[in-house]
């Protein structure tokens, strides 16, 4: 069963190792490794980091915004209110494979319908990164489009709350 829980400044050194991953990299883009000793300290009302765990072992980051509100903007300044994204990774590569990020994306995703009263949830994979357009495609995510952020490459994909119950 997976479980997520916060991520706290005792997680560093595992994030760290998962940031030099190849698949993580890969995945990535131009956003490079974070910068864990200042975001993972900030509370902010706007976001959650988030731990997956399976079987108290972690296995994988989750980072769920309101694209409205969050500080620098990334989603654009036209994004309509009530929309959140989620930022997802399983950094443990024995652990890929299993089906613990279908189970961390449906945690992910009643965490932002239910806790938070998103009515869009939207993710970014980079256009490289077709395993993960069809895992999204798979989870009833449907692409909006192809856009720029920074120079990577991506695809936009949506999930509206009533998708999700349907």
């Amino acid at each position: 069963m997976v479980l997520l829980r916060s991520a706290t400044v005792d997680d560093i050194a595992l994030l760290k190792s998962w940031d030099e991953d190849p698949d993580v990299i890969a995945a990535s883009g131009d956003d490079g490794p974070w910068a864990w000793h200042i975001e993972l300290p900030r509370t902010l009302r706007w976001r959650e980091l988030l731990i997956a765990e399976v079987d108290d072992t972690p296995f994988g980051f989750l980072q769920l915004i309101d694209a409205l509100d969050e500080e620098t903007h990334y989603w654009g300044l036209d994004v309509e209110p009530g929309a959140w994204a989620i930022d997802i990774w399983i950094g443990s590569a024995e652990h890929r494979g299993r089906g613990l990020g279908t189970e961390m994306m449906r945690l992910a995703l009643d965490r932002c319908f239910d806790r938070h009263g998103a009515i869009a949830v939207l993710i970014d994979p980079l256009e490289s990164n077709t395993r993960a357009h069809r895992f999204y495609e798979r989870m009833g995510f449907r692409l909006v489009e192809h856009r720029v952020f920074g120079s990577d490459r991506c695809r936009v994909y949506r999930i509206d709350r009533a998708d999700r119950a349907s």
